[in-house]
C-alpha cells in the first residue's frame, strides 16, 4: 500500500466511528458509513494515481449493504415484537412503532446528553405509544395489561437499537479490515 492509502483507511476508520456514534443517535451512520465507502471505492483509481486500485471491493460493500438492512429490519421489528411478546394487540406495536420515533425526536432536546438523550427518548416513547395504542383500542384490558405491552415495547426497542448498533460495529470492522487489506 501507498502512503496515501493508509492515509484514506486511516481517515475512513477515524469517520466511520464517527459514523457508529450517529446509529446510537438514532441517525442513518451505517449508511453514511456506507456511503463514504463507495465514493472511496469510485474514486481511489484517482486518488491514489493506480486505475488498478481497490479500496475495499464491491463485496465487501455488498456484504455491509446486507447486514445495514438487517440492522434496519432488526430496529423496526423489535420495539412491535416487544409489544407483541408482552401479551399487546397490533394497536400497541404500532404505536410503539410511531412512539419510539417520535420519542427518540421530540424528547432529546430534553436531555441533552448524547446517545442517552436520543435512546432515553425513543425508549420512553416506545413505551407511551404502546401504551397509548393498547388503551385506545376497543379491546382495552386495564392499566397492568397495557404497562406489560408498554414495558415489552420499551425493552424490545433497546434490544433492537443495541442490535443495530452491533451490526454497525460489524460494518465498520469488515470495511476497515478491506481499507487496511487486513
Amino acid at each position: 500500500m501507498h502512503g496515501i492509502a493508509y492515509l484514506l483507511a486511516g481517515l475512513f476508520a477515524l469517520l466511520g466511528l464517527g459514523c457508529l456514534a450517529l446509529v446510537l443517535l438514532g441517525l442513518p451512520g451505517v449508511w453514511l458509513m456506507i456511503g463514504l465507502a463507495i465514493a472511496l471505492e469510485l474514486s481511489d483509481g484517482w486518488l491514489l494515481r493506480d486505475p488498478g486500485a481497490v479500496s475495499f471491493g464491491w463485496g465487501v460493500i455488498a456484504g455491509s449493504v446486507g447486514l445495514g438492512l438487517a440492522g434496519e429490519a432488526l430496529e423496526v421489528v423489535a420495539g412491535a415484537a416487544g409489544t407483541k411478546l408482552g401479551g399487546g394487540s397490533r394497536r400497541g406495536m404500532i404505536g410503539a412503532l410511531v412512539g419510539g420515533i417520535a420519542g427518540a425526536i421530540l424528547l432529546t432536546p430534553l436531555l441533552p446528553v448524547p446517545v442517552l438523550g436520543t435512546l432515553a427518548g425513543a425508549l420512553a416513547g416506545s413505551f407511551a405509544g404502546a401504551w397509548v395504542g393498547e388503551a385506545s383500542g376497543p379491546e382495552a384490558r386495564g392499566r397492568a395489561h397495557n404497562a406489560r405491552a408498554a414495558f415489552g415495547a420499551a425493552v424490545g426497542r433497546l434490544g433492537g437499537t443495541l442490535g443495530k448498533a452491533a451490526l454497525a460495529t460489524v460494518v465498520w470492522v469488515l470495511l476497515v479490515r478491506a481499507a487496511f487489506r487486513i
